[in-house]
């Protein structure tokens, strides 16, 4: 079963969503504009979510380790930095694949 880590933007509020999902990437993209996980998560305060970056990990824990990572960084500069340098994009998939 495919796996991704993936990155949402809103261009309303010029925010970034990342997340892991081992299911269809556009389903859940419609999930999110659709409300469907709530009015409390971080994804409902708008239905504008488009797919801004997406990595096809090995596995489900290999997309969980990358979504943690990029988190980790808190940094809109580095969201935007992944999607212009192929070599950063290299880096962190393979700093977070099993060994």
């Amino acid at each position: 079963m495919p796996s991704h880590t993936y990155i949402l933007h809103s261009a309303k509020h010029d925010k970034f969503y990342i997340g892991a999902c081992h299911k269809d990437l556009d389903q859940r993209i419609e999930n999110h504009n659709a409300g469907v996980y709530g009015s409390k998560s971080f994804t409902s305060n708008t239905n504008d979510w488009v797919l801004f970056l997406k990595f096809d990990c090995d596995d489900y824990a290999h997309a969980i380790r990358l979504e943690r990572k990029i988190k980790s960084m808190k940094s809109s500069v580095y969201i935007r930095n992944l999607n212009t340098y192929a070599e950063l994009r290299d880096k962190i998939f393979n700093e977070t694949r099993s060994t």
